[in-house]
């Protein structure tokens, strides 16, 4: 019997592996995953993995042209690492873990 916080996938694919592989295959596994998922838990990570490469790409191109701040990239590429790994985690529990403001955004979407 299917878990209820984690319902079978329509595609063929379990929706903890399907949501680890949001993050795992940068933007574009998270853009595979919402153009073919209609599983709420998979879509909600599908959103929340494109939001946080977005953010990381505005971030890292901030840092890259404001001088003053250029030495805090050494900060972002581990931070953001940690966070990836932490949701990949997190997904293939089960868990649907929102990140602070992005995470509402992808809840909203999803």
């Amino acid at each position: 019997m299917a878990d209820e916080s984690t319902p079978s996938g329509s595609e063929g694919i379990d929706p903890k592996l399907a949501g680890l592989l949001c993050y795992l295959l940068s933007l574009v596994g998270g853009i595979v995953f919402l153009a073919i998922s209609k599983d709420k838990f998979v879509r909600f990570h599908a959103f929340q993995s494109i939001f946080l490469w977005v953010a990381f790409i505005i971030l890292v191109v901030v840092v890259m042209f404001i001088p003053f701040v250029r030495w805090f990239s050494w900060v972002i590429y581990p931070a953001w690492l940690v966070i990836s790994i932490l949701m990949m985690l997190k997904a293939y529990a089960g868990e649907k873990y929102k990140l602070p403001v992005i995470g509402d955004l992808a809840e909203k979407n999803a």
